[in-house]
């Protein structure tokens, strides 16, 4: 690691050519000129951690520029940010930078892309780091580039260590490349998320003579709040009250996806233009949801912290997270969207109880147990070198397909597995599970975690509080903020309305939570097979609410552990039946329980429901045999396994057909990945029943 050079004669034609990326006025910083100039140099590396905002992406703009009218060949950026892509494709396009982008979104432009590239028509090729795993653009795209690279760029450079917040399997194959590179290609490594202990790493897998050039972290147009508040739907009227006394455009990041549907849907409800933004938008709909909200056309994107936000907009006002992400450097980096061309922002965290949960079980995919990876390579290596796909391994492991998936992923990038065709083989090469990395990464986390349940607690300044977890090498010199809650004692600038409240918990309760019917049995088994008949299948139903959310769940908790319904939760379920456009039922039964207190719950629910809509109810199906609870088992295969077999209907057909015929309500107490309610439907269906319209006190 070696000190950052001090700014060349280069520094002349950077500013010339900042000044048409930025506009007139803009002036080059002496920390952009010293990392350009350490990059134009042949054989040039440098590690740059500075805030967001800070121009990071105008250094390899300009030195691409600089490079390739020396006569280098193009500049590779692998970054995870796509929505940043695209802006940055646009950006350097007014340098004259002829810019691309390889990600899921414009699978339809690949091969007119990889056309430019062999023609030596790109100058600034920008990927995903899972690209780097892509057989085609391994095999096809990356040894042109490899063979004439001008200069690699790597975004978001903490993704490298095991110790970033945001580890990223696929990143670890950037090692590989960096060692692989022709003599003399320059290396660019940026981050705004790089602690003293991240960036060491980075720098030395970036090889020899790596310069390091880290800036202050102080935001000072940001203002810091923590608001503690004891429920989702006081978290909900917060937003609602807060985000239109807030001048300008900004995000709100939630920690899952259906979240984020939820807080934006309540915001429009409240006369909020809001609008989600996560994994489930539609990639056309996300570029209309970028453009609209950098034209300042809607007020706050609802996101997930997950898709990072790389949209490009200098003039966000505000930034809340409704829950907190899992450290102090990973919301460094999302509040760091805020203020960076606006004299003030604000940027308030909104902790809830269930955090930790969600931190756990993002944890546990990046760090998958050594007995579910030795399960995988067993699985391999029994096969004898046939390729194995995922419906062959779920069989085998019992996983979901995407915990599945970032298993494959790490040991692929490992060396233990390789893809062949549409599946996997174990390869020769020896594996041993790395509990000593595992055990100090995990630890990491978990300090990392109670470092941000710290935070939460508003007890000192919280930008100092994040400059020191970032390792600012100037926090000591500046001290505290003056501008968050802490230090200017101002407290919550909200005063919640009670009525604002009670709709947000009427939003929550009010909300539909459907039950999708299987259609198709779980691949793998020997039997059922094959897709489900129509006359045989579930129809489409409902939950009452999702597990741990804040609308319903605090009474359906209630009932399970009192066994009871009282008259406030049947309400619910009442108002709850009454939204369902179904094809009213003539009967009511329910699927037993291997618990007696769960079963003496729903024999309670489906009679008291046969009351209020005067329908029979009968004790149509029983239990053959006791099962596993389906909620320790993971995959769909293993979940019907577990519940093929293990019911009947009562003498294997419904007496008093005319009645029984009819389509039925079927009551269950938790609805986890519907094979129940799918064999229980089956039976209903073959019994002579008519339609199965599935109810669930909760969705998990």
């Amino acid at each position: 690691m070696t000190p950052a050079p001090s700014p060349s004669a280069t520094a002349g034609r950077a500013q010339v050519l900042l000044e048409r990326l930025a506009g007139p006025g803009a002036v080059l910083r002496p920390e952009q000129a010293a990392a350009i100039d350490a990059v134009t140099a042949d054989g040039g590396r440098a590690l740059v951690v500075q805030r967001t905002g800070f121009g990071k992406s105008a250094i390899y703009f300009i030195a691409t520029r600089l490079r390739r009218d020396a006569g280098h060949g193009p500049t590779l950026v692998v970054s995870p940010l796509l929505a940043l892509m695209r802006d940055q494709v646009a950006a350097a396009e007014r340098l004259g930078v002829r810019s691309a982008t390889i990600n899921s979104t414009n699978v339809d432009d690949w091969d007119d892309i990889e056309r430019r590239i062999a023609a030596g028509e790109i100058d600034l090729l920008c990927i995903s780091p899972e690209r780097l795993n892509n057989p085609g653009f391994v095999r096809r795209v990356l040894p042109r580039l490899s063979a004439g690279l001008g200069l690699l760029v790597i975004d978001e450079a903490h993704c490298i260590s095991d110790w970033g917040h945001d580890f990223r399997p696929d990143y670890r194959r950037i090692r590989d490349a960096i060692a692989h590179l022709a003599p003399g290609t320059p290396v660019l490594a940026t981050t705004a998320t790089a602690n003293e202990r991240v960036g060491a790493d980075v720098a030395e897998q970036l090889g020899a003579d790596v310069a390091v050039m880290r800036g202050t972290l102080d935001r000072e147009s940001l203002s810091l709040g923590v608001a503690d508040l004891p429920t989702m739907a006081h978290r909900l009227a917060w937003l609602s009250q807060r985000i239109p006394a807030v001048d300008g455009t900004g995000i709100v990041y939630c920690l899952t996806v259906a979240q984020t549907a939820l807080v934006a849907e309540h915001l429009r409800n409240e006369g909020v233009d809001a609008h989600a933004y996560s994994s489930d938008t539609h990639p056309d709909d996300r570029l209309r949801l970028e453009r609209d909200f950098k034209d300042n056309r809607l007020k706050v994107l609802v996101a997930t912290s997950a898709l990072g936000m790389g949209v490009d907009k200098a003039d966000v006002t505000f930034v809340h997270h409704l829950g907190a992400p899992p450290s102090p450097i990973a919301y460094y980096q999302q509040v760091g969207r805020a203020g960076r061309a606006v004299d003030r922002a604000e940027a308030w965290l909104l902790p809830g109880e269930e955090d930790r949960a969600i931190w756990s079980w993002f944890a546990g995919v990046g760090l998958p147990p050594e007995d579910l990876c030795r399960r995988v390579l067993d699985a391999l290596e029994g096969a004898g070198g046939v390729p194995l796909g995922l419906v062959d391994l779920e069989r085998e492991v019992d996983l979901r397909r995407g915990r599945l998936e970032t298993l494959l992923k790490i040991l692929d990038v490992d060396g233990a597995v390789d893809r062949d065709g549409r599946g996997w083989v174990r390869t020769d090469r020896p594996w041993s599970y790395d509990r000593a990395r595992v055990d100090r990464v995990r630890r990491a986390r978990d300090d990392e975690a109670d470092a941000m349940v710290a935070y939460a607690r508003g007890d000192r300044c919280l930008m100092r509080f994040l400059r020191e977890a970032l390792d600012d090498p100037r926090v000591a010199d500046d001290g505290d903020c003056g501008r968050c809650s802490v230090c200017t004692g101002a407290g919550d600038p909200v005063e919640l309305d009670p009525a604002a409240v009670r709709r947000a918990t009427e939003h929550l309760r009010g909300l539909d939570v459907p039950i999708e019917p299987r259609k198709q049995w779980a691949r793998g088994l020997p039997e059922p097979r094959g897709n489900i008949a129509a006359d045989r299948r579930a129809d489409e139903g409902r939950a009452l609410c999702r597990v741990d959310d804040s609308g319903w769940w605090p009474a359906v908790a209630d009932a399970f552990a009192s066994s009871a319904v009282d008259d406030e939760l049947l309400r619910g379920v009442a108002r709850c039946l009454k939204r369902w456009p179904w094809e009213r039922p003539t009967w009511i039964t329910w699927v037993p329980s291997t618990r007696p207190e769960r079963e003496a719950l729903l024999d309670a629910l489906a009679h008291r429901i046969g009351e209020v809509g005067k329908l029979p109810v009968r004790n149509a199906v029983v239990r053959n045999r006791a099962g596993r609870p389906q909620g320790e088992l993971a995959n769909g295969a293993h979940k019907l396994a577990n519940v093929w077999g293990a019911f009947a209907v009562e003498g294997s057909e419904l007496p008093d057909v005319d009645v029984l015929g009819g389509p039925v309500l079927v009551v269950d107490d938790e609805w986890d990945s519907g094979w129940t309610m799918t064999v229980v439907a089956d039976l209903l269906r073959g019994a002579g029943s008519g339609p199965v319209l599935p109810f669930a006190l909760a969705r998990r």
